[in-house]
């Protein structure tokens, strides 16, 4: 059993890192203004905007002067869950 939930936390922590990249690549488009056509800028912005939406429901402070940090905020819970899940699976 405790080699499923070792996998288990693995695959999770895996996940979350995969999904940090994707979080800094969409923060990275936001300066840049891609053409929002292209299918990699329409999965990025699939994939991440429900969370920056809900995080700024959440937390109506993180956009500031035009500058939205909802990217920071959930880069630093992802970091935060990493951590608890690494220290699970120790």
């Amino acid at each position: 059993m405790s080699i499923i939930i070792n996998a288990f936390l693995s695959v999770a922590i895996l996940v979350l890192n995969i999904y940090s990249f994707i979080v800094i690549i969409s923060a990275i488009l936001s300066f840049v203004n891609p053409d929002p056509y292209n299918p990699l800028v329409k999965f990025i912005r699939q994939v991440t905007e429900p969370v920056f939406y809900k995080i700024r429901q959440l937390m109506p402070f993180v956009v500031i002067s035009n500058i939205d940090l909802s990217p920071l905020v959930v880069l630093f819970a992802i970091n935060i869950l990493i951590n608890i899940l690494s220290r699970m699976y120790m």
